[in-house]
């Protein structure tokens, strides 16, 4: 078969269940992952035939897609910053309006300034803590999560990107205090209600991990003050609390760690206008 044909009838299997458009970008990734061949590589061979092999993965990728599992775990890859990250279902896949985060987060950093201590809350993947201590040389960084499974991935990570992160498991809502001060905290923790899970797609909520995903509609900010109690603690002077939020709840999240002390509660959207993340400080 020739990647034209495959092309064709890859689209036509899968119309009923995704667009166009998203078809053709499985494809296409697909098509770098199997052929090793990018988007305009592709045009350039249409006529290439495929091998016994080529066809079998593609077929086997193609009945994953049928059952909306995810492409991104279906390469075991995504990227991040501009960071390659392996991903699986042990972790959530990393959204844009987290990259949103973590650019404000090296944004706020002025270079020359003296090393920062970071600690990010619920770390998955590690793309949040890896980004910053990429970007943040002189940083050090600590990364936590409940799941053992998600700490080998964001070690793994961590390990491909050659970044420099000491990883604690962890449920952050057992601890009674974080072991040393720090200079910024960031979490993107569990925020999405169950009320609001039929919003969600079904590759999402059939994949991806429940547990960094959902809290329950009677306390959704419970990941959130618990934090805010651990950084009011621990935050060293002029330090900085960074959430990535519940788009519904950026007035109550925000309240709420207003009446923990912190004086500096700036909300900003994302590039679709939802409000996404917070800043905090005491002053």
């Amino acid at each position: 078969m020739k990647i034209k044909d495959l092309r064709v009838d890859f689209v036509n299997s899968l119309s009923g269940i995704y667009d166009s458009e998203e078809i053709l970008s499985f494809f296409y990734l697909l098509s770098e992952e199997i052929l090793g061949l990018k988007r305009v590589d592709v045009a350039m061979h249409l006529d290439k035939i495929l091998s016994i092999d080529e066809q079998a993965s593609f077929d086997k990728a193609r009945k994953r897609l049928e059952k909306q599992e995810p492409v991104q775990y279906i390469i075991g890859e995504t990227y991040f910053y501009g960071i390659p990250f392996m991903v699986n279902e042990h972790v959530l896949i990393p959204r844009p309006e987290t990259e949103e985060l973590v650019d404000w987060i090296i944004g706020d950093q002025k270079k020359g300034k003296q090393s920062k201590t970071i600690l990010d809350i619920g770390t998955g993947s590690g793309c949040i803590a890896i980004s910053l201590a990429k970007k943040i040389p002189e940083a050090k960084v600590y990364a936590m999560d409940i799941s053992e499974q998600a700490i080998q991935v964001a070690k793994y990570n961590a390990k491909k990107n050659k970044a420099d992160i000491t990883f604690i498991k962890a449920d952050v809502l057992e601890i009674e205090e974080l072991f040393q001060d720090f200079d910024i905290i960031v979490s993107n923790p569990p925020y999405v209600r169950e009320l609001e899970k039929k919003e969600m797609k079904s590759n999402v909520l059939d994949n991806e991990p429940q547990q960094a995903l959902f809290v329950s509609d009677s306390e959704p900010l419970l990941f959130y003050k618990k934090i805010t109690d651990l950084a009011s603690a621990k935050l060293r002077e002029n330090g900085s609390l960074y959430f990535e939020i519940n788009q519904y709840l950026g007035i109550e999240t925000k309240k709420m760690i207003e009446s923990k002390g912190f004086k500096s509660v700036e909300v900003r959207k994302d590039l679709y206008d939802n409000e996404r993340m917070i800043k905090a400080r005491f002053n």
